[in-house]
């Protein structure tokens, strides 16, 4: 098949941890032909929408990892395949690639489904499943996150947009900053914040859980680092080998069916002690922790399911 990649500059990712790497890696040993594009280079002409990027092939040697054919425009409609894997934040550049990525609904399978992407995002879908999910308030108006924090205690207050653990705060009860906090989120943007009660087990761990085709795959546990509430890798998580519990897999068979009938094919959920907190489904990682603690390969059974639903 050929297989596009939307993403952000595949030369500069670490080749150990990036899940898209991994994914291209595996559509090439699969024998598929790759090509790859950044956001900004996506356009809508005139009925079609098309590409600037270059055909590419990977080999594990990091800062040797991509080569790259000469820069080129393709219409996407003459791919199988267009992964949308480009990072958040989740802004109207992000939305608007997807509004773009849907008109190749019927020609091109673009995965995750783009439609769903944009009406899913992360710390959105969880609100769907309140039974699975710590209390949960979306607001901007301070007196409502005040209201909140009065009634749990010790919070947690983030971007509802955010991603990689940026911008997330642990308040309790005599912290002093929650107003001054929300005089700065709410000086540089219009979004609303996200505050759930905090999860103390976060001490033991945030878990990662992989599901493929809305069917858990595995799990990698994320551990904050000493003096962290936050468990990101990007911000010093240590990923650990860990297996799924019952209740991880109470939380899949609430929430599989959904993704699957959606068309998000690779997702990432983080579960804290008993508790769902995000859906990941823009890029989500965990992909090469996760084979090498099990010795499975994840990237495979992804593009298994990505190529039942190409047929």
């Amino acid at each position: 098949m050929k297989i596009a990649f939307q993403m952000d500059p595949i030369g500069d990712v670490n080749i150990n941890a990036d899940s898209s790497f991994r994914l291209a890696e595996e559509a090439q040993a699969r024998g598929h032909e790759l090509f790859f594009y950044e956001p900004d280079h996506l356009a809508y002409q005139e009925g079609r929408i098309t590409a600037r990027g270059h055909d590419f092939t990977v080999q594990r040697v990091q800062g040797d990892h991509a080569q790259f054919g000469p820069r080129r425009e393709v219409d996407l409609a003459d791919f199988d395949v267009v992964w949308l894997r480009q990072d958040p934040p989740f802004d109207m550049h992000y939305i608007t690639s997807t509004h773009l990525l849907d008109r190749l609904k019927g020609t091109t399978l673009v995965v995750n489904d783009p439609f769903w992407v944009r009406n899913y995002p992360e710390k959105l879908l969880v609100l769907d499943f309140p039974q699975l999910t710590p209390p949960t308030t979306v607001a901007r108006d301070l007196d409502t996150i005040k209201a909140f924090r009065a009634k749990h205690g010790d919070i947690i207050l983030k971007p509802l947009y955010g991603n990689g653990g940026a911008g997330v705060f642990r308040l309790d009860e005599n912290d002093r900053n929650l107003s001054s906090l929300h005089e700065l989120f709410t000086g540089f943007s219009r979004e609303p914040l996200i505050v759930q009660k905090f999860l103390p087990a976060v001490s033991k761990g945030d878990k990662r859980v992989i599901l493929v085709d809305g069917e858990a795959v595995g799990a990698i546990n994320r551990v904050p680092a000493e003096g962290e509430t936050r468990s990101n890798m990007h911000v010093g998580g240590r990923p650990e080998k860990v297996g799924l519990t019952d209740r991880d897999r109470e939380i899949c068979a609430a929430i599989g069916p959904l993704l699957r009938e959606k068309g998000q094919v690779f997702v990432g959920i983080d579960v804290i002690g008993d508790y769902l907190t995000e859906i990941n489904v823009t890029s989500p990682t965990g992909i090469q922790e996760l084979e090498r603690f099990d010795g499975v390969n994840i990237a495979g059974k992804i593009w298994e399911a990505v190529e039942a639903r190409r047929g």
